[in-house]
């Protein structure tokens, strides 16, 4: 699967840093400026009037790529699931949305999942949605993250 697993006397790490790399090399963004949040919070992805980006199977290797990578990267799991939902008709908005998160992605590509060997049987769940916020459907898109003391073991996002 490509997962990089460390141990240590703090505990185990889970990420994908090779996957990462190899799949900023693909892109070409290995020399790219890095961004500090995975998507722009002011632009919502929508079917739109926009140019439609003309390469369909790039898009859906982009998404596909970004999907895998959620395996250890839940910071990027609602963003992706955004995108997913275009892979019929992208438009060049869609497309530029997923390289920022490419972008993102260059910034910490070694990060991943972490579980602490001291955690207690302690867990906690968080969800949240967003009231009607697709403006294709008007449905609501929700999301949850379970938690085993500090370890993310769960998430989640739908429409």
């Amino acid at each position: 699967m490509g997962l990089e697993v460390a141990h240590s006397s703090k505990g185990v790490s889970l990420c994908q840093r090779k996957y990462c790399l190899d799949l900023l090399d693909y892109s070409s963004l290995l020399g790219a400026k890095p961004v500090t949040t995975p998507s722009d919070p002011t632009i919502k992805l929508y079917h739109d009037s926009s140019p439609p980006f003309n390469d369909i199977p790039s898009y859906r290797r982009l998404v596909g790529r970004l999907l895998y990578l959620n395996t250890t990267r839940p910071d990027i799991t609602y963003i992706t699931q955004q995108l997913s939902q275009f892979l019929s008709n992208p438009s060049q908005i869609h497309y530029n949305v997923g390289m920022r998160v490419l972008r993102y992605l260059k910034g910490c590509p070694g990060s991943g999942i972490f579980f602490p060997r001291d955690s207690n049987p302690h867990i906690q769940g968080f969800s949240d949605a967003d009231w009607v916020g697709c403006k294709d459907t008007r449905r609501s898109i929700s999301g949850q993250c379970f938690f085993i003391e500090k370890s993310l073991i769960s998430w989640r996002t739908k429409k």
